[in-house]
């Protein structure tokens, strides 16, 4: 088995883009899902879920620099990482509320052009982190704004296996992964509990669920018409608790990743 892509996500919710290198801190891939879209009057995490037009936001990741926002139709925009002085802004995500610097006017504007409402953009210090699921975790594995864990893995032959049965294939950044793995059965994930890769070691923590995220096309920001591929997940994916596909992870530490690393599963 190996580590056949790697994506990184900048914005939560946001376009992503593979990578042939990544490094990994405390919260997972560096630059990943650091930055988030919130409503500007709640505060509250805005998505794909309510808005899929978000699918055609196209962040870049500039690590000290902050980052570029693109989007058709709209100017290229730079945002630079808020300093210590700027602004906290009392966010909502799943429930939980975090204090995050906002990230300006500027960034705020272009985004409410971009997804016809009033919002805000805000960064997560490396230092801050949240605190993953003690259910699934231990104290002191946080993850940035991503759905809970630092990591997703999905192997590609469980997406042709899926492919294969809805008699189209679909783009694996839809799923929107971290890591990718060739080279193991359909599924083969789901009884993984310890892997390496490369230098790296990972606890396998549990599935992920999904919802509607995945019909949305990454390129267009269009919903399905006929609500696939999860109409047909739910046909021989669904278990009590969810729809399941794919596996969140959670690093033994930090290290750097390369595309074709060997996978090994340890447990």
């Amino acid at each position: 088995m190996e580590l056949s892509s790697i994506y990184r996500f900048p914005v939560k919710s946001a376009a992503g883009h593979a990578l042939q290198r990544a490094e990994a801190d405390a919260l997972g891939l560096v630059g990943d899902r650091r930055w988030m879209v919130v409503a500007a009057d709640s505060g509250r995490f805005l998505t794909q879920r309510v808005l899929p037009q978000m699918a055609r936001i196209q962040p870049q990741w500039l690590g000290g620099d902050g980052l570029l926002l693109r989007a058709p139709g709209l100017p290229d925009l730079p945002v630079a990482l808020p300093d210590r002085g700027a602004e906290a802004r009392l966010v909502t995500i799943w429930g939980r509320q975090v204090s995050a610097p906002d990230a300006g006017n500027a960034a705020a504007d272009w985004l409410g052009q971009a997804l016809g409402r009033p919002c805000r953009l805000v960064f997560l210090p490396a230092e801050q982190g949240l605190q993953v699921d003690l259910d699934y975790a231990s104290p002191g594995d946080k993850a940035a704004f991503s759905d809970g864990f630092p990591f997703l893995l999905i192997g590609q032959s469980s997406l042709d296996d899926l492919s294969a049965r809805v008699g189209r294939t679909f783009d694996m950044i839809r799923f929107r992964p971290n890591l990718v793995v060739a080279g193991a059965a359909p599924f083969a994930e789901d009884d993984w509990r310890r892997i390496r890769i490369g230098d790296m070691t990972f606890r396998v923590a549990k599935p992920c669920s999904r919802c509607v995220i995945p019909t949305v096309d990454p390129v267009t920001g269009e919903r399905a018409a006929d609500g696939e591929p999860l109409a047909t997940l739910m046909r021989y994916r669904k278990r009590e608790g969810g729809v399941f596909f794919g596996q969140n992870l959670i690093a033994d530490g930090p290290g750097v990743l390369d595309v074709g690393m060997p996978v090994e599963r340890l447990e």
